[in-house]
């Protein structure tokens, strides 16, 4: 070999070490220890995500209590409402009576949430509660499709015969022999008797673990399937409502599920251009269906709780739109009551309530926000006595404030990022929630965000987060791409970064505020976005400790020379595995080489990929698996010192390797 050869090979070895993107992994030293609680779900009754959504009730103001006590409800005939109800808290009912010819017809009919979604061979349970003020009478109750083609509109049909002049429950089961998202559900008066019907429902008998009150079987299975460490509910901003009035109030949201008040969802409202002016929380999906669901899908609960403020957003500036400060105590009171319905022994006040609903263990509740989006002097100086009350009695159960609702100082703005931070600080809380919803470039460029944060204070819990496509804001793949690529810093600062949840998570396609979303859904199907599947890597691919990961002894963040690419790594105790994490943010194929310390030896490594080539491009109701994770294999090559993984990166792609050590 001539000397210009030897040097030409030597100058194309250099170009392709260069052009290789190397990065080195750490796997002999153990880093911080990865919560369990690092990857969640937040819940916010937006876009119908309760009513509608994965609450599993079918059927709309089933107990008229809506301020129209007839919307979502036809009728025909002789009806009634009344409001001598029953139930103290829900007070309306419908008396149905005979129409005075026998060719006439009394009734009603129940439009649902864009219509009621029926499986073909699934059972729905009809029950009502229900009196015949002379003794006895008969109603048919139906589902039927007005717009069939068939000699009968109704295709399910059972009748129920009412015994008594008191109020009792009565119940009947429907079996669907089709499949409509758009049927309905019709009640006839049969004879000439009336009768009154209060609390009328709905279910599919199979919801989510069987439950009577229980959650849509699909959307409930998705969440669990994200295996989230935490799961915070039921808000957002109906924690604080539009004014105090409305805020969310969770003593209303337990016990008898017919006896729970009707409330009114800040999102009706909000938004004028997706204004649904029949958007109420019916409180069935209530704070014990909320712990109870947490512990099945095996997450830690969080549950936020108001802070004597409303809305600060809707009320700038009007101080009488929120509580004195000398008159908080039912407020702290809530907090306190609250962690006795979760932890209290079963013979204590609220303790007793979880108990006769069911659950005489407790949840073990370990985490309690206070506050939510809340900023300034008038939030910190409320929230003190909060903190002092819950530290004087529960000591043990950890306290998250919040540092407003951008990630950042914004000049001229009423709030400040850092005063947020201060002021947790200076209370001790144990963790501080942030909020972004932020565009690309922000993401590209805050993949360091976490780096440089003070260890020595409370943790950050990055409670609401996504990008926002600039001018596109909706659930493309670009998007969840870029999430994937900053997610690496939550898990490269595990040691402060220990609780993260992206929002909003559900969406009716028919009935959307908001977005992007986790998952969309109509009547009787759903999908899972890739925002969704991103979650779901980390989460199931998270590993107990941090590996360091580097490229030219820097973190690996898109920093200079970095090529767009993000990077984390970390070691799963369980397994014996080592898993890292690639996002190739650029729009060119990226080569890279993994240089895997105290590994020796070949082997094969597990991978799972996020790629596709419409940046655009989504998951729908018809296409639900257009983009997926891919599994594959690839080689590693290992002598006595390391092992080497090189590979090759599509462009804007997420990579995740799962290496046995």
């Amino acid at each position: 070999m001539n000397k210009l050869t030897m040097t030409c090979g030597l100058f194309l070895a250099s170009i392709s070490m260069a052009a290789q993107n190397v990065m080195d992994v750490n796997t002999k030293k153990m880093g911080a220890p990865i919560q369990s609680t690092m990857y969640g779900i937040f819940f916010e009754d937006i876009n119908f995500a309760a009513d509608g959504g994965l609450y599993g009730e079918l059927l709309k103001n089933r107990s008229f209590e809506f301020p129209q006590s007839l919307m979502g409800w036809q009728t025909f005939g002789k009806v009634e409402v009344k409001n001598d109800g029953p139930f103290e808290r829900c007070p309306h009912y419908v008396l149905l009576s005979s129409p005075g010819h026998q060719e006439r017809r009394t009734g009603l009919v129940n439009e649902g949430y864009f219509g009621i979604g029926i499986k073909k061979g699934e059972p729905y349970r009809f029950s009502v509660w229900a009196k015949a003020p002379k003794g006895q009478a008969t109603i048919r109750v139906q589902l039927i499709d007005e717009n069939s083609m068939d000699e009968k509109q109704e295709f399910v049909e059972q009748t129920l015969n009412i015994t008594s002049a008191d109020w009792k429950k009565y119940t009947v089961q429907l079996n669907s022999p089709k499949d409509d998202k758009q049927a309905k559900l019709r009640i006839f008066l049969k004879g000439e008797q009336p009768v009154a019907l209060e609390h009328i429902s709905l279910f599919p008998v199979n919801t989510y673990k069987n439950r009577e009150n229980g959650m849509r079987r699909d959307l409930a299975q998705a969440l669990e399937d994200l295996h989230p460490g935490i799961f915070r509910f039921p808000g957002g901003c109906i924690v604080e409502g539009t004014d105090l009035a409305t805020r969310y109030q969770w003593k209303n949201s337990i016990g008898p599920v017919e006896n729970r008040p009707l409330n009114q969802n800040r999102w009706e409202h909000t938004f004028d251009y997706r204004y649904y002016p029949d958007y109420f929380q019916s409180y069935g999906l209530g704070f014990f269906e909320f712990f109870q669901l947490s512990e099945d899908i095996g997450a830690e609960p969080l549950p936020i709780l108001n802070v004597g403020m409303a809305c600060q957003y809707q009320n700038w500036e009007k101080e009488s739109a929120h509580v004195g400060q000398d008159d908080l105590q039912p407020y702290i009171d809530d907090c306190l009551d609250l962690i006795e319905f979760a932890n209290g022994p079963a013979d204590s006040k609220w303790g007793k309530i979880r108990a006769e609903m069911g659950h005489p263990a407790p949840f073990n509740m370990k985490y309690i926000g206070v506050g939510n989006e809340q900023w300034g002097e008038f939030y910190y100086e409320r929230l003190k006595p909060f903190v002092a009350a819950i530290r004087a009695k529960y000591p043990n159960i950890k306290i998250v404030g919040t540092s407003g609702p951008v990630p950042e100082d914004v000049p001229d703005a009423t709030y400040r990022f850092a005063d947020g931070w201060k002021a947790m600080t200076a209370q001790k809380a144990d963790l501080v929630d942030e909020h972004y919803y932020r565009d690309e470039q922000w993401f590209l460029t805050h993949g360091l965000r976490y780096d440089t944060y003070n260890r020595k204070g409370p943790k950050v819990f990055a409670g609401e987060y996504a990008c926002h496509g600039k001018g596109k804001k909706w659930n493309h793949y670009e998007a969840a791409i870029l999430e994937a690529a900053f997610m690496t810093g939550f898990e490269r600062n595990a040691d402060i970064v220990h609780m993260t949840t992206p929002a909003p998570l559900f969406a009716h396609v028919d009935g959307w505020q908001w977005r992007p979303d986790q998952i969309w859904y109509d009547q009787t199907q759903m999908f899972k976005t890739v925002s969704y599947y991103v979650q779901q890597l980390y989460a199931t691919n998270a590993g107990t400790h941090v590996l360091s990961l580097t490229m030219n002894k820097q973190p690996v963040a898109n920093q200079a020379g970095q090529n767009g690419l993000f990077a984390s790594a970390a070691f799963d105790s369980k397994t014996g595995e080592v898993i890292v994490k690639v996002a190739n943010t650029s729009k060119q194929q990226q080569p890279i080489q993994l240089n895997l310390s105290d590994i020796k030896g070949n082997r094969t490594a597990q991978t799972l990929t996020l790629s596709h080539d419409g940046m655009d491009d989504e998951n729908s109701i018809c296409k639900p698996e257009l983009i997926i994770p891919q599994k594959s294999t690839i080689e590693v090559k290992g002598d006595k010192k390391q092992a080497t993984l090189t590979d090759q990166l599509a462009p804007m792609s997420f990579r995740i390797y799962r290496i046995k050590k």
